[in-house]
């Protein structure tokens, strides 16, 4: 005999449950919808707020899932509310799951990020090395001045301010620099270092002393070429890079 009030067994014949003092309903008078469990409710709700709170409500979502379970299968039909109880208990068994799998994916998404840019500057130093030649052909084959090279390739060559910009770079309006020993292309060396990745700062001018790998999480730098292509250098192989007519 279960009690209705309280879900408590009691021995065949009992008239009042001995937990509680209500009045005994046999099996057969059980109305076909039961009572649903406060705590299959509460785990139900526990569950839901894990994914809000962090995971501090998963355990008590679960412990309340679990005793809910017993009660109600062990109620005759008096308590209900299985399907959330199971809910809650699901729900909040995914909390560490997810949080494996974040823990896994969150290094590999942040490398892609970094590669998205590299890609993305290396575009950009690209088309600052074209926007170079462009000018020289204009003007006899002589560079931009190394005092304003930012400013006359965006005002004759009508280059986008953003394309001085490394996205990778969290300051400045500029993140290269134009190698100053860079004059003319009218008898150039296509490996001769043109542009560069430097610290911040507009029309920057110089050579390996200006040169930083910072953005790229100190693995190389992009670097543009008087030929008027552009690609990522990796650290070790800074040295070899060709600054002068002379090297």
């Amino acid at each position: 005999m279960y009690c209705r009030q309280c879900g408590a067994q009691n021995p065949d014949g009992s008239t009042r449950c001995f937990a509680c003092g209500a009045e005994i309903v046999s099996v057969s008078q059980v109305p076909v919808n039961g009572k649903t469990s406060g705590l299959a409710t509460a785990a139900l709700i526990l569950g839901i707020l894990a994914f809000f709170t962090g995971g501090i409500t998963a355990l008590p979502a679960i412990l309340c899932g679990i005793i809910a379970l017993v009660k109600i299968s062990g109620s005759g039909g008096l308590l209900k509310g299985t399907g959330m109880a199971v809910a809650g208990i699901v729900i909040s068994s995914m909390i560490p799951a997810i949080a494996i799998i974040l823990a896994i994916l969150m290094p590999a998404l942040s490398q892609v990020r970094h590669m998205a840019q590299r890609v993305v500057c290396v575009q950009n130093m690209q088309g600052l090395a074209i926007a170079m030649i462009v000018y020289a052909n204009d003007y006899d084959d002589k560079v931009p001045t190394a005092d304003k090279w930012c400013d006359l390739l965006m005002q004759e060559v009508d280059v986008s301010a953003k394309t001085f910009h490394c996205p990778a770079a969290e300051l400045g309006t500029c993140s290269y620099a134009l190698n100053k020993n860079l004059k003319t292309l009218e008898t150039f060396d296509a490996r001769i270092v043109a542009i560069f990745e430097s610290r911040p700062g507009w029309n920057q001018a110089g050579g390996p002393e200006l040169l930083t790998t910072d953005y790229h999480q100190g693995r190389g730098c992009n670097v543009a070429f008087a030929g008027g292509y552009a690609q990522f250098i990796r650290t070790e192989d800074l040295h070899t890079l060709k600054w002068t007519h002379d090297e």
